[in-house]
């Protein structure tokens, strides 16, 4: 993946509060799932490892690969309970072929995909670095069309409240910045 579009992983993005707002939210999500505090065999973590790639590790029972390849062609191998794709495929070219590298990767009735990603907004609070921030409906019919369903979802919001009362920028993020983020399993 060209440098410019991936995240880098340093202090200033550990240390940014909409992230570890993200983060807490994501792993109140994840533990209201049926399979958490279930024991996986192996889960996979799409991307680099970050804060809430232990907090998994805790809510699964199992230790998380991460992947360093670029998932726009590359090829993914192995077998995992739980696969998670936090802030991912807004900026894949082609997240559908990640989506399928995934689905084979699953195994298991009870194996679960857990995806987040910003919800689309207007061009001019777009980040330059995504090249697919999706509506709902886009987001269901890129799992669908991979041969994923959806066991829930939600939304949220990532910045405390005070903050939209900052300004005009921050007042329109109120309105149209939210993260979508859902549990798959494979149809």
């Amino acid at each position: 993946m060209p440098k410019t579009c991936r995240t880098v992983i340093d202090e200033h993005y550990l240390n940014d509060p909409a992230h570890k707002m993200r983060w807490r939210k994501t792993v109140n999500f994840i533990s209201r799932s049926s399979l958490s505090g279930a024991q996986c065999s192996k889960g996979l973590d799409l991307g680099d490892r970050t804060p809430i790639t232990a907090s998994l590790e805790q809510l699964f029972g199992c230790m998380f690969e991460n992947t360093t390849a670029d998932l726009d062609i590359a090829s993914l191998e192995g077998s995992f309970g739980v696969v998670t794709a936090f802030e991912v495929l807004e900026h894949l070219f082609n997240p559908l072929h990640t989506l399928l590298e995934v689905k084979q990767l699953i195994n298991g009735d009870r194996s679960r995909l857990f995806v987040s990603m910003p919800l689309r907004k207007p061009l001019f609070l777009s980040s330059p670095d995504h090249f697919h921030e999706m509506s709902r409906r886009s987001a269901l019919s890129l799992f669908t069309r991979a041969g994923f369903m959806v066991v829930r979802s939600e939304e949220f919001r990532i910045r405390p409240l005070l903050f939209y009362l900052t300004g005009f920028k921050p007042l329109l993020r109120a309105l149209f910045e939210k993260v979508q983020i859902y549990e798959l399993a494979v149809q």
